[in-house]
């Protein structure tokens, strides 16, 4: 087994937000590697049902600003920590901004906190690629973070990292901060905040247009959970990324357009697109990670195409479609 994976065998790991997407799959992957994964998640944007169902992964439903729960998870004794809790997306966080702060704020800093008292190994902040300058050259590079932003969700992702910043220069801590670009696949329910991909299949597999904001030549960087789950795994041991911050991407550029008729031809949907106009928030067209530091430190190598990945989550979609429901509130009207 490579090194960096056999670094969790007979470890405990906390994952928060371990019900999401990529909570789930990494949480999955860690009981595969043997570890003992605990997860703290609130249920809030997740269902139950996604949970992995394994021995060695222990749920604990509560709020990563609960003392009590926090109390409850620490005091099992996690040597690694994946913090992936977060009020997602900007959307939501522009509606609640109050929320997005305490969760995305004093959540991490409760976290945190409670990490470097426990004498984790390391602490791993998923940060985000909306934390960029709207006019910053592509490839995004790590550089390229910016402090004028707009939205609550962007403010309190660059709050985390200086958090983590904090606590690493000055408190001792190990963390390492991957930026995440687009994640997408098998474990994402579709919603109303939730990411495009999983809300354009729900559409298309129910016969609706897809819901284009923008002109559709808008373009992002998705990357398959698979390959973020793999990039994780690799930056929550990698010596060398301590302190760092790393982009989690796929390294290509897909157009909306082209993304929403990949959809629509997968499922079969011949109801097409319709447009709508871009929030006021949304100054980014494009979105590109560079993803050189990610393979030169670590060794990250995202293999997953577009295709696979989107087939890949087409299928999740029909195996769970009793579980995850013909109709969702904002998406079928």
């Amino acid at each position: 087994m490579p090194e960096h994976l056999d670094h969790y065998r007979g470890k405990t790991v906390l994952v928060t937000g371990g019900a999401g997407s990529i909570g789930s799959n990494l949480s999955r992957a860690l009981a595969g590697l043997g570890a003992t994964v605990i997860v703290l998640d609130d249920l809030s944007s997740a269902p139950p049902w996604n949970l992995p169902e394994d021995p060695s992964v222990l749920f604990v439903e509560g709020s990563v600003v609960d003392e009590a729960r926090l109390d409850d998870v620490f005091q099992r004794g996690p040597s690694l920590v994946f913090h992936l809790a977060a009020l997602f997306a900007n959307q939501n966080s522009v509606d609640h901004p109050e929320l997005d702060l305490t969760v995305n704020g004093m959540g991490t800093l409760r976290i945190l906190q409670r990490s470097a008292s426990a004498g984790v190994e390391r602490f791993v902040f998923a940060s985000s690629s909306s934390i960029y300058a709207s006019d910053a050259a592509l490839p995004l590079n790590e550089r390229a973070r910016s402090l004028l932003h707009e939205t609550p969700y962007q403010i309190t992702k660059v709050l985390g990292e200086m958090y983590c910043d904090y606590f690493h220069l000055h408190q001792g801590l190990d963390v390492v901060k991957p930026r995440l670009f687009n994640s997408y696949g098998p474990g994402e329910a579709p919603g109303r905040y939730r990411n495009v991909i999983p809300n354009f299949v729900h559409r298309a597999m129910s016969g609706l247009p897809l819901m284009v904001t923008g002109t559709g030549d808008e373009t992002r960087d998705f990357t398959y959970v698979g390959d973020i789950v793999d990039g994780l795994l690799r930056l929550g041991f990698c010596p060398d990324a301590s302190g760092h911050s790393v982009n989690l991407g796929s390294g290509r550029e897909t157009r909306i357009a082209d993304l929403a008729e990949a959809v629509n031809r997968l499922t079969g949907n011949g109801a097409g697109v319709h447009h709508r106009p871009r929030r006021d928030w949304d100054s980014k067209s494009r979105r590109c990670a560079d993803i050189s530091k990610a393979k030169s430190l670590a060794g990250y190598d995202p293999a997953t195409s577009l295709e696979e990945g989107l087939e890949r989550t087409v299928s999740w979609f029909r195996d769970n479609w009793d579980s995850i429901g013909p109709a969702v509130s904002g998406l079928n009207g």
